[in-house]
């Protein structure tokens, strides 16, 4: 069972580690290219605080965004700003979303994201929760993969093998960090293929922020994932 209180105190703690490490940076590291095509590390962080407030949207039962292309015109708008107002920004943007999470309401019920996506409300600190620390990653400013929570690190790969399960371009695929095992991909009586790498080197292909190179595959070639 999901407990969305525990998931929005760690959401905080994850807020707290980004912005401690965001604040030994200056304006011109922020106008640096981040990990992610085409976004600069303002680019990140613009993200991030308005990824907060569209939660907010979405637990008070309003539209995640106005439009694609509201959302990244917010995002190429904030981008450029100094550290001081996106350091603020996130800050404050990430404590709307703990007070909306902090109101009594029925966490069981259905919400709607982006897209026609929808999740159980419950489940929305956790996607915070990923955004945040991923998007640290992202960042390129010594925070990686192998340094995010255990738990985490987990319960995002069970999260992701989830998303790809069943699709049909993705081969029947068991997964396994040489502890715990998951299974994604077209469903099938047994594996095609078997994925095994250390845990941050799983969830960096799952989640698209590494290759793969350092996996171990067998019955067949590395699948290729869609984009998420």
């Amino acid at each position: 069972m999901i407990d969305h209180a525990h998931d929005l105190a760690c959401v905080q703690d994850a807020t707290e580690r980004l912005l401690t490490a965001v604040a030994k940076l200056d304006n011109a590291a922020l106008a640096e290219p981040s990990r992610l095509p085409g976004w600069t590390r303002g680019h990140v962080l613009a993200h991030l605080a308005r990824n907060a407030d569209a939660l907010v949207n979405v637990l008070e039962g309003r539209p995640m965004y106005e439009s694609a292309e509201a959302r990244d015109a917010d995002i190429e708008r904030d981008a450029p700003r100094p550290l001081e107002a996106q350091l603020t920004d996130v800050r404050e943007s990430a404590a709307g979303f703990r007070r909306a999470g902090d109101v009594p309401a029925d966490w069981t019920r259905t919400v709607e994201l982006r897209n026609g996506v929808t999740d159980s409300a419950a489940r929305l600190p956790f996607r915070r929760w990923a955004e945040v620390d991923l998007h640290h990653v992202d960042l390129g400013i010594g925070y990686e993969l192998e340094d995010l929570p255990a738990e985490f690190t987990e319960r995002e790969t069970g999260f992701l093998a989830d998303r790809f399960a069943g699709h049909p371009d993705v081969p029947a695929t068991h997964l396994t960090d040489g502890t715990r095992a998951w299974r994604t991909g077209r469903e099938a009586a047994v594996a095609e293929v078997t994925v095994s790498g250390a845990p941050a080197d799983v969830l960096g292909w799952l989640a698209g922020r590494r290759e793969g190179t350092a996996l171990e595959v067998t019955g067949g070639a590395l699948p290729k994932l869609p984009p998420l």
